[in-house]
């Protein structure tokens, strides 16, 4: 199983490079391969189904941020111990039941260019499995003994499900203001990152402005890297993203792109739109990308993302200077700069 895609031995960052994880991926490859081990070994089940189920989503790639956040975290805090792979193994597993979770709801059957573990073993399975996702991660919480750790990650669980709850009341419903469209980001998406972050910092008992400053960090890095994928679906590659273009606006999501397009478009347009969050679907796919495009939608969720970022960054001032903090920043900037 090709758990993680973070490749070579570790050496120093190079320049910069916007739209590709590279450079932090070869600083932490060690640290990666470490935490690849534990997941082997805690995705062990003697059900058969579990594990083929388990195997085909945490195999089928992705970018494996909030884990690398873990370590990053944990490195730029001078941790010198090995709980860090646990948790980022726990935290991995975490994101990947809320998958498993919301590719049922969704009814997705494409993620990250490959079928759906739902399209694949149906609904029931990809739910039960997700099920024991977040009960093995909380076995291994229980292992490290770290009541800050768990309670963090408790909560942090928590909140996702609220936001999971939250996302499904605002589907094809046109009225969600800007606020509430956040309010699900944070919930749904940022609280993870927010949580990878802290833990990384509570491992090294670090200062708590140091915590605070990890914790902020987390939480604007995963608001702006959710709000470049609410606009790469309606201006992502299909081949690059691995989804399908237009599958928020067919599953009635009313994210950033369609709110202010609705806002700033004429009459005509904001009805248009109105009535594609309301019944799903791609039937006015074409017309509502047109008005996204005409009331320069996509350029203000770029700046909003480009302005998380920027938070993200200015969290990080308590750090000392590190080769680790560097990638935290490059994290950040890739969050905005990526086109998958």
């Amino acid at each position: 199983m090709g758990v993680v895609s973070f490749g070579a031995a570790r050496r120093p960052v190079p320049n910069m490079t916007l739209d590709t994880l590279q450079p932090v991926q070869s600083l932490i490859a060690e640290e990666m391969r470490a935490v690849d081990e534990v997941i082997r070994g805690r995705l062990h089940s003697d059900v058969v189904l579990v594990r083929q189920v388990a195997e085909h989503i945490i195999g089928s790639g992705g970018k494996r941020m909030r884990p690398a956040l873990v370590i990053l975290a944990a490195g730029a805090c001078g941790y010198s111990g090995s709980a860090h792979y646990q948790l980022a193994a726990v935290v991995e597993f975490i994101h990947t039941a809320t998958l498993l979770h919301d590719d049922v709801v969704d009814e997705s059957d494409l993620r990250r260019g490959k079928s759906t573990a739902n399209a694949l073993f149906g609904n029931p399975a990809s739910v039960l499995v997700g099920d024991f996702l977040y009960s093995r991660a909380f076995q291994m919480m229980v292992d490290l003994r770290h009541m800050r750790v768990m309670e963090v990650l408790a909560n942090a669980t928590n909140t996702i499900a609220e936001g999971e709850v939250l996302q499904l009341l605002n589907c094809n419903d046109p009225d969600v203001a800007e606020d509430g469209y956040l309010q699900v980001i944070r919930f749904k998406t940022a609280k993870l990152f927010e949580a990878a972050g802290q833990i990384g910092a509570i491992l090294s008992h670090a200062s708590p402005e140091v915590e605070d400053g990890l914790a902020r960090y987390g939480m604007h890095l995963g608001t702006a890297f959710q709000l470049i994928d609410d606009v790469l679906d309606y201006s992502g590659d299909h081949e690059r993203t691995g989804k399908n273009l237009g599958d928020d606006l067919a599953e009635g999501k009313p994210t950033l792109p369609l709110i202010h397009a609705m806002k700033h478009g004429t009459p005509e347009q904001t009805a248009l739109i109105r009535a594609a969050i309301e019944h799903g679907g791609l039937a006015e796919f074409k017309p509502v990308l047109g008005a996204i495009h005409e009331t320069g939608a996509l350029d203000y969720a770029r700046h909003q993302a480009d302005a998380e970022s920027k938070r993200a960054i200015a969290s990080l001032d308590a750090l000392p200077r590190s080769i680790y903090r560097d990638s935290l920043i490059q994290l950040a900037s890739f969050a905005v700069t990526r086109s998958h």
